[in-house]
């Protein structure tokens, strides 16, 4: 039996609005051709709109309230800290794969847990130390010390991608993870001058100036860019041009190796991001209440499979379904996980679904906080609230909170308990994010440890410990 291989291409921060075909001033021409000959999932939901989260859902299948993983990991920046994996004793997608011969490889950024040693089923391994920073001198381990990355760090991980392309066993089909930190933060003055030039004069009219959302969060990487967006912008667009260029060597290292035919190609983003959009600048965690709005938790994903559909896709999917998938795909079954809400999405893939989407709904999860959509209708309920309702049909910017309307009540009812059978599959006793204090300003510890969440959270208005979210 031939075995497909599987490229994950991740990037850190990707608004859906962030893809050349709908931003006019993003020059991104090896992700268009790709596009082209791909299948662009239009209505794919991250399971945290958050890094660390979101990540350990598309590895596990598992929501956060089964992970345990709630925010953005700190690592050792937080002196409380130590180097745990928050993963531990939860199947993983390259543990799975590892066990039945494929060659498992990570180059960029892990962010789940400590990233000094491969995490288990990886062989190959290049990896950040915390989640993000800067772009030169990027804080790196070399095999079990601290380094330092004198390449500029998008390249890095491209060229360590190539690499274990070039040296890996042949005899073995291969799941590589490319999980790149850009376009995160910092973005003045920290991308590649020839990407950067190109964008001079550039004012990024398809980006909306709105007003400040009321709850946006004051943070310094972040107000700059309210009073003057251009700038920020032109570092942005500048980091995904260095992507894109990755894009194409990866492609060209496929194609000159004769494995394009045998080889799924997945492009998506970890979690989304607004850059002004709906007077914000961040993700899930750019407002306090920690926000669900569509351009936080609905993601930009591309993934072109030997003969396989091609086109756009209107099926509603999670990020945490990727584990069934990829499983499915390599013809391997899944580990028994009865906390898994990951559900299979090959044959979309395969453009031989037949048969309506048996998720009705997806949903996302931060701290306090969970999101429910059927397509049309969002439903976001807090503990303690404030709760929301936005009709999708009627008000795509989702500018009006409908939660108080009573012509909606029975769409209110009805998501509330699509939320609910959601989560009474997924939750696992001790593990559930709402009452943990969760802030968006980071996680110290594992819930495994039993730290009290005082401890294992950074505090509301903490200093952001230089951005790393």
């Amino acid at each position: 039996m031939t075995r497909l291989n599987f490229l994950l291409i991740q990037t850190d921060d990707q608004g859906r609005w962030a893809v050349p075909w709908r931003m006019p001033e993003l020059p991104m021409p090896n992700l268009e051709r790709f596009a082209r000959d791909a299948l662009e999932l239009d209505r794919f939901y991250c399971a945290s709109p958050v890094c660390s989260p979101s990540r350990a859902s598309v590895l596990t299948g598992r929501l956060p309230s089964a992970h345990g993983v709630h925010d953005w990991l700190v690592g050792a920046r937080h002196g409380d800290s130590w180097p745990d994996d928050y993963l531990a004793g939860q199947p993983t997608t390259p543990e799975v794969l590892a066990r039945v011969g494929y060659q498992c490889a990570m180059s960029g950024k892990w962010h789940v847990g400590d990233s000094r040693r491969p995490a288990p089923g990886f062989e190959y391994w290049y990896a950040h130390r915390f989640g993000g920073g800067d772009y030169y001198g990027a804080p790196i381990w070399r095999e079990g010390e601290e380094s330092t990355e004198e390449r500029y760090f998008t390249r890095a991980v491209t060229q360590q991608a190539v690499e274990f392309l070039q040296t890996r066993d042949h005899s073995r089909p291969f799941y590589l993870q490319v999980n790149y930190t850009a376009p995160h933060h910092p973005w003045v003055d920290s991308h590649l001058p020839e990407y950067l030039d190109k964008l001079d004069g550039v004012e990024f009219d398809s980006v909306p100036r709105l007003p400040r959302h009321p709850w946006a969060e004051v943070r310094d990487e972040f107000d700059d860019a309210f009073a003057d967006p251009v700038p920020q912008l032109k570092g942005y667009v500048a980091s995904l041009m260095a992507v894109d260029e990755g894009l194409g060597h990866l492609l060209g290292e496929l194609e000159a190796q004769g494995l394009l035919e045998n080889t799924v190609v997945a492009w998506f983003s970890d979690n989304g991001f607004s850059c002004g959009h709906h007077g914000i600048w961040g993700k899930g965690n750019g407002t306090y209440p920690l926000n669900f709005f569509d351009n936080s938790v609905r993601v930009p994903c591309v993934v072109r499979m030997p003969g396989g559909a091609t086109g756009i896709s209107d099926e509603l999917l999670s990020a945490a379904s990727w584990h069934a998938t990829i499983c499915e795909l390599a013809g391997v079954k899944a580990p028994e996980d009865g906390y898994s809400v990951s559900e299979s999405f090959a044959d979309v893939l395969r453009g031989r679904r037949t048969s309506p989407n048996e998720v009705v709904a997806v949903v996302s999860e931060y701290g306090d906080g969970r999101m429910v959509t059927d397509g049309q209708f969002t439903l976001v309920l807090r503990d303690g609230g404030p709760d929301e309702l936005y009709d999708g049909a009627s008000d795509p910017g989702q500018t009006t909170n409908r939660i108080s309307d009573p012509r909606l009540a029975s769409v209110r009812e009805h998501l509330s308990r699509q939320l609910d059978d959601w989560f009474r599959k997924g939750e696992r006793p001790g593990y559930s994010g709402q009452r943990r204090g969760v802030s968006g300003y980071g996680q110290v510890h594992p819930v495994s440890r039993g730290v009290s969440p005082e401890r294992s959270y950074v505090g509301l208005g903490a200093d952001s410990l230089d951005g790393t979210a």
